[in-house]
C-alpha cells in the first residue's frame, strides 16, 4: 500500500511531537508545525530518517553541544535556526 504525502506528513508530525523527551516534542513538533508542508520529498525523506536518530544525540545537535554527522548538519542548522526564531518569538 502506497502512503499519500497527506498521511505522510501526518504520521511525520505525529512523530515530531511525540518524541520522547519533552525539549525535542517541543523543538521538532514546533518545527513541524511550521515548515513540513513546504518541505522537497528529499528533505522529508532526510526528515523522517534524523527521527529515527535518539533523542539526545538530537538535543545536542540542535543545541550545539555536539556536532551534527554531516548528513544532517544542514537540516539540523534549519531546525536550530527555527527553534532559536521561535523562543524570541
Amino acid at each position: 500500500m502506497t502512503e499519500t504525502p497527506e498521511i505522510r506528513l501526518k504520521r511525520l508530525s505525529m512523530r515530531s511531537h511525540r518524541r520522547g523527551t519533552k525539549e525535542m516534542d517541543i523543538i521538532l513538533g514546533r518545527y513541524a508545525d511550521d515548515r513540513l508542508v513546504g518541505l522537497a520529498a528529499e528533505t522529508l525523506d532526510l526528515y523522517e530518517d534524523l527521527l529515527e536518530e535518539n533523542d539526545q544525540d538530537l538535543y545536542r545537535w540542535v543545541t550545539g553541544l555536539a556536532p551534527a554527522p554531516e548528513r544532517f548538519a544542514g537540516l539540523i542548522a534549519e531546525i536550530a535556526g527555527h527553534t532559536a526564531q521561535s523562543a524570541r518569538a
